[in-house]
This record gives C-alpha cells, structure tokens and sequence, in this order.
C-alpha cells in the first residue's frame, strides 16, 4: 500500500497535536485522574479490611487484605484485592513484585490448605486434621527429647541440650512474638535455633 503525506495533511495532524497537548497543559488532563480517583472506593466498597504482614521474606511489609463476606454472619470470606499498608512503617504501601502477586499466590489451586501427611509405605500424601498433625508433631519431638537429651557434661556442668533438634523460625513477626519464639525454643534445649532473616 503506497501511502503518500501531503504538506498540508502534515500540518493538520501536526497541529492537532499541538491542540491536544494544549489542552492537556491547560489542566484538562486531570480529568481522567479525577475520574479514576472516582471510581476507586467503589471497587473497594462493602469489603473488610484487614492489616496482615506479607510471608515471603524478612522485610516483614505490611499489606491490606480485602474481603467480602462477613464470617461474624457465618458467610465464607472471600480475598477480593491485596495492596500495600501506607501507614505501616516498613514498606510504607510498597510493594515488591512478589507481594504485588499475593492474590495469585492466595487463589492458588496448589495452595496447600489442610495438613498432608505421607505414612510410612505409601507414595502419596493424605490430608488429616490439624489435631492429628500437631499430635504427630509433639510426639515426635518427645520422642526424640527424651532419647537424646542431655542433662549434664561429662564434667557434670549442667547444661540441657537437646542437639538432634532444630528450630527455623519465620522472620515476619513482631520484636515480642520473636523474643517470645527464641525463649519457648530455647526452654526446650535446643541448640540450633535460626531465623529466616539471617537465612
């Protein structure tokens, strides 16, 4: 296709341009920002707000979570919009581009959201109840205190270890629910107790 631009069509688109960009520096293009201002609260509205921090690293962000149905009233909640916490002092409604994908991560069809389990012999995973999970769990631990506990030294120094354990807690807390985490771990004995910060 051979098109062909005249002197004069030039100048008409030219100054068409010139006209648009006019109006634009004349305050007329705060109209579409207006107007999305507008709009927003809408897309917002009859939901619940909740302030939550983001699990993915140890910067530990603040987000908003945004729901609709109301469990006080029996109704299933249902996360409609996740955005960053303006007022929280971290990220301060920042967001990385991991965070930003929240919502995916949340409706996820591979989203773990039941304890599995995989018993001794079999080659799948099995969903059980958080009472049976955390029971398994707490034996399991007994368990191997009590073989492996050590009381005193070989000089008779007391000194509770319990070595074949560790413990890796997650970074995304507050200072008290860490400081509280470290005592609980270290009351048990064990040793080797790390954070998903340094990590």
């Amino acid at each position: 296709m051979d098109m062909k631009l005249s002197r004069r069509g030039f100048l008409k688109g030219a100054g068409a341009g010139v006209a648009g960009t006019t109006l634009g520096a004349f305050g007329f293009g705060d109209i579409e920002t207006a107007y999305a201002a507008a709009i927003r609260p809408f897309k917002l509205a009859n939901t619940v707000e909740t302030r939550n921090t983001c699990t993915y690293c140890s910067v530990a962000c603040g987000i908003i979570l945004y729901s609709k149905g109301d469990l006080r009233k029996g109704e299933k909640a249902e996360i409609t919009h996740i955005e960053g916490d303006a007022d929280h002092p971290t990220n301060r409604g920042t967001l990385c581009p991991k965070g930003a994908a929240l919502l995916d991560t949340v409706r996820s069809a591979t989203r773990l959201k039941h304890p599995m389990l995989r018993r001794a012999g079999s080659d799948k995973f099995e969903q059980v109840t958080w009472d049976e999970a955390l029971d398994k769990i707490a034996r399991a631990m007994k368990d191997d205190r009590d073989a492996n506990f050590i009381a005193k030294n070989k000089d008779g120094t007391t000194v509770n270890r319990w070595l074949t354990a560790g413990f890796l807690a997650a970074s995304a807390t507050t200072n008290e629910t860490a400081f509280a985490t470290y005592k609980v771990v270290r009351s048990t004995g064990i040793l080797a107790f790390d954070n998903q910060a340094r990590v």
